[in-house]
């Protein structure tokens, strides 16, 4: 097992070394399933490099299925890059990916989500115990737009709408969810998803927003933290800190590293931050085995 970087292109330096691990990791038992059937019945050929199943008749490679398949990129360039987009705190560019990896700063793009794919939680739980829920409002920053925009916005009270909004939900020691929701933090849109991602026996910390009247009645309890009288902590436990520092992650992420991240991808940035904030505890090398599962 590697232990770092170096250890890690050193025991895998091409691309049979490196499918020979994935296989080991897809397959722990040794025993191939096929992707189509799933039957376990499958054999070798081609030198190794693909199966054919016993049951539906088809050559199939361990890359089926995967975020690998049909790329062109060499494998052994992929686990480069799944390393160090894991083992960045604060992420890494695509520009970054680009000079590290020896690829075109288009490809390491690509690469960069279809990792992020890879970060996705593939076995969502419910959050329980204390619960902190708060809203953010990402990107689309005033400030950097021309003199005559930002008066304009400003006039019509529209400064808010550049913005997209980011529902957190982070379990007291446990594991943090970010969704993406967009310009609408009603409690039609913000309730149904703390109904599907907190335990009925949770007590729920929010804010003074008006949109989460009534969670009191769904769930085992309803603290809020009044911000407009300048409260953020009561009695030492109802805060809502924890995700405000989580959103603090995305944030300087995005700020940072990314500068500016569309709506269009804002939930795989999300996908990006809950997985280095759930695996913080875990080293780097712990980190890029989870992500080939």
């Amino acid at each position: 097992m590697f232990t770092n970087l170096r250890e890690l292109i050193l025991s895998m330096p091409s691309d049979e070394t490196c499918r020979k691990y994935l296989a080991k990791q897809r397959w722990p038992d040794d025993i191939v399933i096929c992707p189509y059937c799933e039957c376990n019945k499958c054999y070798v050929v081609n030198k190794g490099k693909r199966f054919k199943c016993s049951g539906c008749r088809l050559l199939f490679s361990v890359l089926v299925g995967t975020v690998f398949q049909d790329s062109k990129i060499p494998l052994s360039t992929w686990f480069l890059a799944i390393y160090l987009i894991g083992s960045h705190k604060k992420g890494i560019s695509s520009y970054q990916v680009a000079k590290d990896c020896g690829v075109s700063q288009k490809t390491g793009w690509f690469m960069l989500h279809r990792v992020r794919e890879l970060m996705r939680d593939k076995m969502p739980a419910q959050l329980d115990n204390i619960v902190e829920v708060d809203e953010s409002w990402v990107g689309g920053r005033v400030t950097n737009m021309s003199k005559s925009k930002r008066k304009k916005l400003r006039e019509e009270k529209k400064t808010y709408s550049t913005k997209t909004m980011v529902m957190g939900l982070l379990e007291r020691g446990g594991n943090l969810k970010l969704i993406a929701l967009g310009k609408n933090n009603d409690a039609s849109i913000l309730q149904p998803v703390v109904k599907t991602h907190v335990d009925k026996d949770a007590v729920i910390i929010t804010d003074g927003l008006n949109s989460y009247d009534g969670l009191s009645r769904q769930f085992a309890g309803h603290e809020t933290v009044n911000h407009m009288e300048q409260e953020y902590v009561r009695d030492g436990v109802i805060h809502t800190n924890s995700i405000e520092g989580a959103f603090s992650q995305l944030k300087r992420s995005i700020y940072g590293i990314y500068h500016k991240a569309s709506p269009a991808h804002l939930t795989r940035y999300c996908d990006e931050t809950m997985y280095r904030y759930n695996t913080r505890n875990m080293k780097d090398p712990e980190r890029f085995v989870l992500s080939l599962h």
